[in-house]
C-alpha cells in the first residue's frame, strides 16, 4: 500500500510536460492490449486511458457548459465518450482519449514557455543613489531621491533617476534606452536617463524624475503592459465546436430515429470525434519548429509562427540587427604634411592603445587586423571622460578625441569637408592632434551585417515592407535605410515612439513583426503581433520579451520563417480540410451501417495519423528561390 502511494505521490508531483507523457504512454499501452483483446487483469484495459485521459476532459466539458455555455470540441469528445461506454465499446472509447491525450501533449509542448524578462529588467533599476548635501556624500535607497536633490555618480556605476548634470564630464552608455552601440559624451546641462551606465568620469547630477517618472520605471511598466492587447490564437477545433456538435448530434439523431440502430448514432458521434481536426494545428506547429530551429530560430511561444504568417510590416531596429553593432575604421586621412594617412592611423592607435573607450578600442582593433606588428608605446597616458586621451608617443604630445578636446588645449581647426560627409552618413570623427597642430581625424561606423540587404529584398518578395526604428540619430538611419533600400524610417526613437508606431499600423490593420537586439526594444518586440531578438548579441532581456530568438544572428533566414510560417498555415488548412472530409465520408458509412464503432474508431485514428504524417512534411521543407 504505501508504495502505491509513494508512486501516486510521485506522478502528481510531476510537471505538466512530464505527466503528460507519462499518461500517454500509459494510455497508448492500454488501448493496444484492448485491440488485441489483451486482458491481464481480468478486465479490458482501455478502461485506464479513459479513467486518465478521458475523465478529465469529460468533466472540463461538463464544467465549461455549466458555468459559461462554453462549447468547445471537448464538448462532442465527452458525447463519444460516453456514448461508446454506454453500448460496452471501451476500446473505441479509450481510442479517443489517446488521441486527445496525444493532442494535449503536443499542445502543451508548443505553447508553454517560462518568461522572466521583466524581473531581468527590474535588476537593472540602480537600487542605491549618492546624494550631496552640503559637500557630504551620503549613500540612500534609490527610491528616497527626491526631485532637486544633488546626486554624485562615480565612474561604472548605473543612474539612478533622471536628472541633468551641473559638474563634471563623462560618457554614458544608453543602450538601455536607445540602443546605440556607442557611448555618449556628456557635460553641464546634459540630461541623462535612470538605468543608463556612467562609463568614466564622475559627475554630479540635479534629479529632475525620480520614482515611477524615471525612464527605466517608464519602460517597465511598458514591458509589462505590451502585450495585454496581443491575440491569442484559438485552435480550429474550439472555434468551430458549435457548429461540429451540433452536426454531429443531429445526424447522430436522425439515424437513430430513421433506422432505430444506436450503435449507428454512436459510430457517428466516435468519427465526428474531432481528434484530427484538434491535431491539426499542433502537428503542423511542432513541424515547423523543427525546421526554424534547423535555421537557427529558437521559437518560444507555440503561436509565434502562426501569428507571423500575417504579417504585413517587419520593423527593425538598427544597430545589432542590421548592423553587427561594433564600431569599424571607415578612413583615416591626414590633415598635414608631417604625416601619411597610414601614419596617422598609427599615431591614432598607439595613442589609444590604452584607453577604455569603444571607439578607442576599435581604432586599435582595426588597425591590429588591418596592418599587423606592435604599436608605439604610449607614454604619459591620460583619459580625459567626455572627450577623448593625451598620450605623448614617440616624443610626440598626442591629442585624440572629440573637437572640444582639441580645442580646450589650444589646437585651433575646422574639421575638414571630408570628415563633415563621414558625419553626415552617421560616422562618428576622432579627431588627431601631434604636438599642438591638428593632424587629421580617423572615421569610424557601425558596419552593415553582408547579408542584410539580399534579406531585405526577399523579404519585399514575400510582400513585407521593412521599416527601420531607432533609437540612433537621423544621419546614421538614412545612410542605412539608403544602402538596403529601406522606404520608411523613424530614427531617435525611444521605446515609447517604437511602441507608438507598432501601435497605429497595427490599429489600421497592418500586423507588425518586430525584430531587435536591446532592452529599449524590449517593449516593442512584447507589443508587436510576432517579437524576433537577435540571440547572439541581444540582450537577456529583449530575448525573453520576444517569441522568437534568432540564436545565431544570421538575418539572412528571416525570409525562410515568414515563408515557412505561410507553409505551416497552408498545412494546417490541408489537413483541416482532410478531416472534415474523412468524417463526413465516415459518417455517412456509419448511416447505412458500413461501419460499427470499433472500425469508425480505427478510421478515425487513420486519419490522425494521416495529419501527423503531413504535418511532418514541413520539418525538411524549404521555399526555392
Amino acid at each position: 500500500m504505501r508504495t502505491i502511494i509513494e508512486k501516486l505521490e510521485w506522478f502528481l508531483g510531476l510537471g505538466g510536460i512530464k505527466k503528460d507523457i507519462v499518461l500517454l504512454v500509459v494510455s497508448g499501452v492500454t488501448v493496444l492490449c484492448s485491440l488485441f483483446g489483451v486482458h491481464p487483469f481480468g478486465f479490458d484495459l482501455a478502461w485506464v486511458a479513459i479513467v486518465l485521459c478521458g475523465a478529465p476532459i469529460v468533466l472540463e466539458a461538463i464544467i465549461g457548459l455549466v458555468t459559461e455555455f462554453d462549447i468547445k470540441a471537448d464538448v462532442l469528445v465527452s458525447l463519444a465518450l460516453v456514448a461508446s461506454l454506454c453500448i460496452g465499446e471501451t476500446f473505441a472509447a479509450g481510442e479517443v482519449a489517446f488521441i486527445m491525450q496525444l493532442g494535449a501533449l503536443l499542445e502543451e509542448l508548443t505553447v508553454a514557455r517560462a518568461r522572466a524578462g521583466i524581473e531581468k529588467l527590474i535588476h537593472l533599476t540602480p537600487q542605491t543613489a549618492r546624494i550631496v548635501e552640503n559637500g557630504v556624500e551620503r549613500v540612500v535607497a534609490a527610491q528616497e531621491v527626491r526631485v532637486g536633490d544633488l546626486l554624485r555618480v562615480l565612474p561604472g556605476e548605473g543612474v539612478p533617476v533622471d536628472g541633468v548634470i551641473v559638474s563634471g564630464q563623462t560618457s554614458i552608455n544608453q543602450a538601455v534606452m536607445t540602443g546605440e552601440s556607442l557611448p555618449v559624451d556628456k557635460t553641464v546641462g546634459d540630461e541623462v536617463s535612470s538605468g543608463t551606465v556612467n562609463q568614466f568620469g564622475a559627475f554630479d547630477m540635479r534629479a529632475s524624475k525620480v520614482g515611477e517618472d524615471s525612464s527605466i520605471q517608464r519602460m517597465i511598466k511598458l514591458v509589462q503592459s505590451a502585450d495585454a492587447g496581443k491575440a491569442k490564437i484559438v485552435g480550429l477545433a474550439d472555434r468551430w465546436a458549435t457548429w461540429i456538435v451540433v452536426i454531429a448530434l443531429s445526424a447522430a439523431g436522425i439515424t437513430w430515429a430513421v433506422t432505430g440502430e444506436i450503435i449507428r448514432a454512436v459510430t457517428i458521434l466516435v468519427v465526428f470525434c474531432p481528434c484530427a481536426l484538434v491535431l491539426a494545428t499542433p502537428t503542423a506547429i511542432m513541424a515547423a519548429i523543427g525546421n526554424a530551429t534547423r535555421h537557427g530560430f529558437l521559437v518560444r511561444e507555440g503561436d509565434a509562427l502562426e501569428r507571423l504568417a500575417k504579417v504585413k510590416v517587419l520593423c527593425f531596429d538598427k544597430t545589432g540587427t542590421l548592423t553587427y553593432g561594433t564600431p569599424e575604421v571607415v578612413a583615416a586621412e591626414s590633415a598635414c604634411a608631417k604625416y601619411t594617412d597610414a601614419e596617422l592611423y598609427q599615431l591614432a592607435a598607439a595613442a589609444e592603445q590604452l584607453s577604455e573607450h569603444p571607439l578607442g578600442r576599435a581604432i586599435v582593433s582595426c588597425w591590429r587586423r588591418e596592418q599587423g606588428g606592435e604599436l608605439p608605446a604610449s607614454d604619459e597616458f591620460r583619459m580625459l571622460p567626455g572627450r577623448g586621451v593625451l598620450a605623448e608617443v614617440g616624443g610626440v604630445r598626442v591629442l585624440a578625441g572629440n573637437a572640444a578636446l582639441l580645442r580646450e588645449n589650444g589646437v585651433e581647426f575646422a574639421p575638414p569637408e571630408s570628415a563633415e560627409r563621414y558625419i553626415a552618413e552617421g560616422c562618428t570623427a576622432t579627431y588627431v592632434a601631434a604636438d599642438g597642430e591638428f593632424a587629421g581625424y580617423i572615421a569610424l561606423s557601425d558596419t552593415l551585417r553582408e547579408q542584410s540587404a539580399e534579406m531585405i529584398d526577399r523579404l519585399g518578395a514575400l510582400g513585407v515592407q521593412p521599416v527601420l526604428l531607432t533609437g540612433d540619430h537621423a544621419n546614421a538611419a538614412n545612410t542605412i535605410a539608403q544602402q538596403l533600400h529601406i522606404r520608411e524610417l523613424r530614427a531617435n526613437c525611444l521605446p515609447e515612439q517604437k511602441l507608438e508606431y507598432i501601435d497605429e499600423r497595427q490599429s489600421a490593420g497592418d500586423p507588425v513583426c518586430m525584430i531587435g537586439d536591446g532592452i529599449n526594444d524590449a517593449p516593442a518586440l512584447k507589443r508587436a503581433m510576432v517579437g524576433i531578438a537577435m540571440g547572439g548579441v541581444g540582450s537577456d532581456i529583449a530575448v525573453e520579451a520576444a517569441d522568437i530568438a534568432l540564436v545565431d544572428d544570421e538575418v539572412k533566414e528571416l525570409p525562410h520563417l515568414v515563408a515557412l510560417s505561410r507553409r505551416m498555415m497552408t498545412t494546417i488548412k490541408l489537413n483541416m480540410t482532410f478531416s472534415m472530409a474523412l468524417n463526413f465520408a465516415a459518417i455517412a458509412l456509419a448511416i447505412v451501417g458500413t461501419l460499427n464503432p470499433v472500425v469508425g474508431a480505427l478510421v478515425h485514428n487513420a486519419g490522425s495519423v494521416l495529419v501527423i504524417t503531413n504535418s511532418a512534411l514541413l520539418l525538411g521543407w524549404a521555399k526555392r528561390r
